[in-house]
């Protein structure tokens, strides 16, 4: 897998990995799995897309949300990996929350901005198990978090 060259080609690129910002780590291996700890959607340190789902952030901008947290997990592989994308088998399973109001429905859509970037950059092996949940609030007032486990080979 050339997670770079194939985020290249969508006009990506991974950022810097995020330091925690509390008190815990931003993956753990234990086996063959790696658990990546939520990820909010800040690029490089760059806060963005603050609000909530279905009052001041759209449907659109919650999936665009819930991409930049998937390239916040991607950066937390390859950190736990060395950048060596041979040592990953797959991607597991996401699981998705969503600043939303209380009567918003589409969690799923907003969630499939990040499940389309895994599976188009890992193909087949980026195919996941995923929930995706609506929540009164997210930390820092992010509209989206994700967190992820990947099998490694």
């Amino acid at each position: 897998m050339n997670i770079q060259t194939k985020l290249q080609d969508l006009g990506l690129a991974l950022p810097s990995v995020a330091a925690p910002a509390a008190n815990y780590v931003p993956y753990v291996i234990s086996g063959k799995t790696i658990f990546v700890s939520g990820q909010i959607p800040f690029l490089n340190g760059e806060k963005m897309h603050l609000g909530r789902v279905g009052d001041t952030v759209s449907v659109e901008e919650g999936a665009k949300a819930a991409q930049a947290c998937a390239l916040n997990i991607l950066a937390q592989v390859n950190d736990a990996v060395g950048g060596d994308w041979s040592k990953v088998a797959r991607c597991v399973k996401l699981g998705g929350f969503v600043n939303c109001t209380p009567d918003f429905t589409d969690q799923p859509v907003v969630i499939n901005g990040a499940s389309n970037l895994i599976a188009d950059v890992m193909g087949d092996a980026g195919k996941h198990a995923r929930f995706a949940v609506g929540a009164p609030s997210l930390p820092l007032g992010v509209a989206v978090e994700i967190d992820a486990v990947f099998e490694l080979v």
